[in-house]
């Protein structure tokens, strides 16, 4: 339970629950997980081209000629690469930063796979998207990012902000409308 207990998200009321749920199950399947969290602990990489979480260097992503390779799209983890793909509609190139700045933190630009990214630019890309998000963090990083990327002269983009789709104007906080406002389009 107490290892269980590290993990983020994992109460001990749910690390309780884990702990007598991987008791109840077949010996098996327990070891089966032990066996999945040693292989990802022993097989799981970073790409060295976009810093993806990756069996094979570089990722499949990279691999893909298909994909659009005049567009980078810039995420802070790989949690945000992955949402990202998920909708189908993205066909271009990633980078991963590894997190977003926080001072407050003590995470700095060279904290970050920021060179590693300005090093991408020669190499015929037209549009950079900024994908970071939306909070302080996000915003900052999104602006250093911008500044950095003015002389390479190419479109730099950032992800539009505003309401989710399926909410209500009246349960949406006052910075959304804001963004909401300030980034409409038109029909």
């Amino acid at each position: 339970m107490d290892e269980l207990a590290k993990m983020p998200g994992i109460g001990p009321k749910t690390a309780q629950r884990l702990a007598f749920y991987i008791l109840k199950i077949p010996a098996q399947e327990a070891l089966s997980l032990a066996a999945a969290i040693q292989d990802v602990k022993e097989k799981v990489r970073y790409c060295s081209t976009c810093f993806n979480l990756t069996e094979e260097d570089p990722c499949a992503i990279c691999r893909d000629a298909t994909r659009d390779s005049a567009t980078i799209c810039v995420v802070e983890e790989a949690n945000d690469l992955l949402a990202l793909e998920k909708t189908n509609e993205y066909r271009g190139l990633y980078h991963v930063l590894g997190g977003a700045l926080s001072p407050l933190d003590g995470i700095g630009p060279d904290d970050l796979h920021i060179d590693e990214l300005l090093d991408r630019l020669p190499q015929g890309i037209e549009e950079v998207i900024l994908a970071t998000n939306p909070n302080v963090e996000g915003e900052a990083t999104a602006l250093y990012l911008r500044k950095l990327l003015k002389p390479f002269e190419i479109s730099v983009t950032r992800v539009a902000r505003g309401l989710p789709v399926g909410g209500d104007l009246e349960y949406a906080d006052q910075a959304t409308l804001t963004r909401a406002l300030e980034d409409r389009v038109a029909l």
